[in-house]
């Protein structure tokens, strides 16, 4: 008896761990976002001052498919994707958005200036309301709004040219029609 008390607490152990390493290599994507087939969150952000372009509004995502990327220049695999979304921007002229979280106006100007900015409109989202209202997990995170203003796809994590082959573009697509 004195054994299997003994035991136990080590058998316990050997589960969690199978079961928090059978989970380490799960698909971020599979996180099901409570906003899909819902309008975006009411919201409104002020633009990055002397980055050039807008900042956006809950009433800017309607009339058209709208990409929304949540980015950060302190996070890296943001800078990881950047190429990606330039690249997106370029081949698919779809119109991108995207929400700065939790930076400092230079440094999100620094960041763009540095890599290029594929964004139609950027707002700053210093104390991080917007993407609570939003969902989001961590950065980046890029989301697919058409053109009623409403969510129809999530992507948690940095894309990938095989992400944005197989799963972004589309998205884009199912959302324009």
């Amino acid at each position: 008896m004195r054994y299997v008390l003994f035991g136990l607490p080590l058998i316990a152990l050997v589960v969690l761990v199978a079961v928090f390493a059978m989970s380490m290599n799960r698909d971020p994507g599979l996180v099901r976002s409570v906003l899909i087939d819902k309008p975006a969150p009411t919201f409104t952000m002020a633009e990055v001052p002397e980055l050039g372009v807008p900042g956006f509004d809950t009433a800017a995502l309607k009339g058209e498919v709208t990409v929304v990327n949540v980015f950060a220049s302190w996070c890296i695999p943001c800078r990881d994707e950047h190429p990606l979304l330039e690249a997106l921007k370029a081949e698919t002229g779809v119109r991108l958005f995207g929400i700065n979280q939790s930076d400092a106006p230079e440094n999100a100007r620094a960041f763009l200036a540095e890599l290029g900015n594929p964004y139609d409109a950027v707002g700053m989202d210093r104390d991080r309301r917007v993407s609570i209202d939003w969902g989001v997990y961590g950065v980046p995170e890029t989301f697919v709004v058409d053109a009623e203003g409403v969510v129809t796809y999530k992507f948690v994590g940095p894309l990938s040219p095989q992400t944005i082959e197989s799963q972004l573009l589309p998205a884009i697509l199912a959302a324009r029609s």
